[in-house]
């Protein structure tokens, strides 16, 4: 399976808006926050398909991200905006670490047991503070900590799974 290098990546969302001057308020998924920033350009995804647009400026504002776009000057522009995706190229993506995985590497892999039972794919990935969790659906949908050594036994990105142990009964 590998990682693909030109895979789009989402990295946000364009949450609402921010003053007058075609400013948006950004969700971001990034550690910090304000990375988002740093990715440019940004591939709008939403219901009219793919756009790719260069941020003009950004910065963190309190809990969130605001940006200005190129191209939009007024706050009618930027309320066409507000919902989309924000994407970015997987390849943008500053390397990861060995043992370090961004979570669009993960979503798509095949979770089996240590026992070779396999449990499902993963769909997504939620954060609950303690530790991430993979919502993996298959037969059933089996919530699995991400706990490197406990639970999270190999992560394979080039033979594409995940090696847990798990009860597939839980």
């Amino acid at each position: 399976m590998g990682r693909e290098t030109n895979k789009l990546v989402q990295v946000g969302r364009i949450s609402g808006l921010y003053g007058v001057h075609g400013w948006v308020r950004i969700f971001s998924y990034t550690e910090p926050r304000e990375n988002i920033i740093q990715y440019r350009p940004w591939h709008l995804q939403g219901p009219a398909g793919l756009q790719a647009i260069e941020v003009v400026v950004g910065r963190r504002h309190g809990k969130s991200v605001i940006a200005r776009l190129a191209g939009c000057d007024d706050r009618d522009c930027a309320a066409k905006m507000v919902g989309l995706d924000i994407a970015v190229y997987r390849d943008q993506l500053p390397a990861t670490e060995s043992g370090e995985y961004y979570w669009a590497d993960l979503i798509g892999l095949v979770v089996r047991t240590t026992k070779g039972i396999e449990l499902g794919n993963v769909d997504h990935l939620i954060a609950t503070g303690a530790n991430d969790v993979l919502i993996v659906k298959g037969d059933r949908e089996h919530l699995i900590p991400f706990v490197k050594g406990a639970v999270i036994h190999d992560v394979d990105l080039d033979q594409g799974f995940i090696e847990v142990d798990w009860d597939p009964e839980f």
